[in-house]
């Protein structure tokens, strides 16, 4: 029955969908949903679709792409539901948002694109019409338009895109979002002649190109099966296990499980939210080096086959020279842990910044210029290789991968990768350092510092080795929305292509992510689930791939059922617990999720055709 219901490809077009979605996308579901009345909803209005028409689209504007060289702007000229809209284009870029009524023309200048939001009584107004006219002279405009289409004749002498639709509701204003960013596909014409250019039949049709926010019975889950997720988090909030968790799940590239639990923290005073920002710990090796890594393959730049010191001048006196890099990414080079933050000395940091110590690990605490460079490399390229050719998981295979593609790259981790993924693939919050880009209130603080830096570690990496580097390291660093770590997954699970920008090919992907070692479960870089073992599920198929973050962070990605599992969370605040673990609180989500997809069935396809 699931095989025929997403056969028949049903879409759902009702006013209910308005306030579910806007649940979903802004904090999930508290409520269970009445299967009855969704039902209802979908036989009145699984038409909606066809009422969406996309004009002027000859240039092929929509859906958007080339995000990296676009600064969106969003202004609305008086139509309700703009804050959904806005809302809604956020979970595929950074959009800044205007008012009409107080904008001024010279707060647009630095805006390559922007996006108006009208109705029939804006659009008749003369000063939104001249306003139309008047930047749509250098300016890429998108109109995004709601209410009756007989106002379509008011755009007759305009030739940028227009993407209308009928009704003016939430749901429209969430939809028409979609859109502009091929989160839904165009397929509406138009059903009556409005005027010489806008006539029957008109309409452009696209194509989806990346993630749509919907519900759990568009991909044949029943919304209700999921709440087992609520139960497991409540749990692990209330055990002090962590007291924040962000929880998203994608199924068919349709994003159907979005929800924030807890408060930053346990006083209950910053409630989560679904796009704040965390420490991923360890996802950074998969999210940030591995993908470099995989970059740089394609470019020709790195060879999985070749020795450490074909790339690195510094390890060809050592007993690294003739370690294949493949060996690295598997974690089977024989590297050791290390601890750099007990090599400290007094000298070595300071309270106060300086031309001498530049480096910020915490607020008010300063490390040494060169630190890295004169005391940990060299450290690690002292360290014998007791374990060489057996798996034993050591972050130093990620501090070597770092050095390779900043060499091969010419340029810094962070920067590589923003210009290469996050910005192109339209992630907003990803990147190292996050303080410098966002207000403390949108990070979630994952520890009280007791023993290190001494302080509330908000925005600044949790590892102390990361820490020590300006917080930019190959094995931790990076901070992410779950909503970010989607895309980027979502962008794997597609074979490399994402917003119909190939990034990868799919045989690369497939390379990197297949397990590629006799002695561990492991592929290039990711990890891999555990045939048979229990691991990272007991239902995740083997073909599963992703990692795990001390911070208490995971996303897996299983192309057999097409699906994307984020879990984010600060589980070492305020203190380092092993209760998430313990009380298997990621495994048994996950769990949770293939059980509701094993329960899904098609009686929403039945009874709407």
């Amino acid at each position: 029955m699931k095989g025929n219901f997403k056969e028949k490809k049903v879409r759902f077009h009702s006013l209910y969908y308005a306030v579910f979605l806007l649940i979903l996308v802004l904090g999930g579901f508290d409520n269970p949903i009445n299967e009855k009345e969704i039902l209802a909803q979908l036989v009145k209005q699984n038409d909606f679709q066809r009422s969406t028409v996309l004009l002027n689209n000859q240039l092929r504007t929509i859906p958007l792409k080339d995000l990296a060289s676009r600064r969106i702007a969003s202004i609305n000229t008086g139509v309700s539901n703009s804050a959904e809209f806005d809302n809604m284009l956020r979970n595929y870029d950074a959009i800044s948002s205007f008012n009409f009524e107080n904008l001024r023309l010279d707060a647009l200048n630095s805006f390559t694109t922007l996006v108006i939001q009208v109705n029939p009584e804006t659009l008749f107004k003369p000063e939104v019409f001249s306003f139309i006219q008047e930047v749509q002279k250098n300016k890429e405009v998108i109109i995004a338009g709601f209410g009756n289409s007989t106002a379509l004749q008011r755009l007759e002498e305009f030739n940028m895109p227009v993407i209308w639709n009928p009704e003016q509701s939430a749901f429209s204003a969430t939809y028409t979002a979609q859109v502009i960013f091929g989160g839904i596909a165009a397929e509406g014409r138009l059903a009556l002649n409005i005027s010489p250019k806008y006539m029957a039949g008109t309409g452009y049709f696209t194509e989806k190109s990346r993630l749509k926010y919907s519900l759990p019975e568009e991909v044949g889950i029943q919304s209700s099966k999921l709440s087992a997720i609520d139960d497991i988090v409540e749990e692990a909030i209330r055990e002090h296990a962590t007291p924040s968790a962000v929880v998203l799940v994608v199924k068919d590239g349709n994003v159907i499980f979005n929800k924030a639990y807890g408060s930053h923290t346990y006083d209950g005073n910053n409630p989560t939210q679904v796009n704040d920002i965390y420490d991923l710990a360890s996802v950074t090796k998969v999210a940030a080096t591995t993908m470099a890594t995989m970059k740089l393959y394609e470019k020709e730049k790195i060879n999985l086959n070749a020795n450490l010191g074909t790339y690195l001048a510094d390890v060809r006196n050592t007993n690294k020279n003739e370690i294949p890099v493949k060996d690295v990414l598997l974690h089977q080079a024989g590297f050791v842990n290390l601890d750099f933050f007990s090599d400290l000395r007094s000298g070595d940091h300071t309270s106060d910044s300086s031309f001498f110590y530049p480096v910020k690990a915490a607020d008010h605490y300063f490390i040494r210029r060169n630190y890295y460079q004169d005391v940990m490399w060299p450290k690690m390229l002292r360290t014998p290789l007791p374990t060489r050719g057996r798996y034993v998981y050591s972050d130093i295979s990620m501090y070597v991968m770092k050095e390779i593609i900043e060499r091969q790259a010419e340029k810094t981790l962070d920067k590589f990768v923003l210009d290469e993924f996050y910005k192109p693939l339209g992630m907003r919050t990803a990147g190292f350092n996050p303080r410098r880009r966002f207000d403390a209130d949108q990070i979630v603080p994952t520890e009280r510092d007791t023993y290190f830096r001494k302080t509330l570690l908000q925005g600044y990496v949790h590892d102390s080795g990361a820490s020590l580097v300006d917080g930019i390291s190959g094995h931790a660093g990076l901070f992410a929305s779950a909503n970010d770590l989607a895309i980027l997954n979502q962008m794997l699970l597609n074979g490399g292509t994402y917003g119909g920008v190939q990034y990868f090919k799919p045989e690369t992907v497939e390379l990197f992510t297949a397990r590629q070692s006799n002695v561990s479960r492991r592929g290039l870089g990711f990890d891999r689930a555990e045939a048979g073992g229990g691991y990272p599920s007991r239902l995740a198929s083997s073909s599963t791939f992703g990692h795990t973050g001390y911070t208490g962070t995971c996303v897996w990605t299983d192309p057999k059922e097409k699906l994307v599992y984020v879990f984010l969370s600060n589980r070492v605040y305020p203190s380092a617990s092993n209760k998430l673990n313990s009380l298997r609180i990621r495994p048994r989500i996950q769990d949770a999720i293939y059980a509701a997809i094993a329960e899904g069935n098609g009686s929403f396809a039945s009874a709407v055709n």
